[in-house]
C-alpha cells in the first residue's frame, strides 16, 4: 500500500501486521514496524521502548494471551502528516494460574508516521480482573 497516496488505510494495515506479529509472539518481527525511538506506554504508566519488552512483560502476567480485533480507526493529523490509529477489541488467553479468559477489554492507540510506528499506548482490564480474582476489587466485575 502506498504510504503516499493513502496513508490512513496504510497506517492501518501497519498497525494490525505489528500486532499480528506481536501475539505469535514474535517481537523481532514486530520490531519491523516501529520507529527507532519508540515509545511504548503500558497500564499503569509502565515505559518500554521496544516489542521485545512487552513480550517480556506479558510472559510474566499470561501463560499465553492473544487479541481478537473488533475495529481498527485511524484518522491524518493534517498539521504534522501523523496517522492516530486506534485498535480495539478483546484478549483471551490464559492466566498464569491456567485459567482461561476472553472478554479482557482492551485499546491500543499508535502514533504512525512515514510508513512507522512512532508511539503506542495501551489499556485493557487486566489488573481489574486481577484484583477481582484476589478478591481486591471494590466493585463486582
Amino acid at each position: 500500500m502506498d504510504i503516499a497516496t493513502n496513508p490512513v488505510a496504510a497506517a492501518k494495515a501497519i498497525v494490525e501486521a505489528y500486532l499480528e506479529r506481536s501475539m505469535v509472539p514474535d517481537p523481532e518481527g514486530a520490531a519491523q514496524y516501529v520507529s527507532d525511538g519508540l515509545s511504548i506506554i503500558f497500564t499503569g504508566g509502565r515505559q518500554f521502548s521496544k516489542p521485545s519488552d512487552c513480550t517480556d512483560f506479558n510472559a510474566k502476567r499470561y501463560k499465553w494471551v492473544k487479541k481478537k480485533f473488533l475495529r481498527t480507526d485511524a484518522a491524518l493529523d493534517p498539521e504534522t502528516d501523523d496517522v492516530h490509529v486506534y485498535n480495539t477489541g478483546y484478549l483471551f488467553g490464559e492466566w498464569l494460574d491456567g485459567s482461561a479468559f476472553e472478554t479482557n477489554r482492551y485499546i491500543d492507540v499508535f502514533v504512525v508516521r512515514n510508513g512507522k510506528i512512532q508511539s503506542t499506548q495501551v489499556w485493557n482490564d487486566s489488573a481489574e480482573i486481577l484484583l477481582d480474582k484476589a478478591g481486591l476489587a471494590e466493585a463486582p466485575l
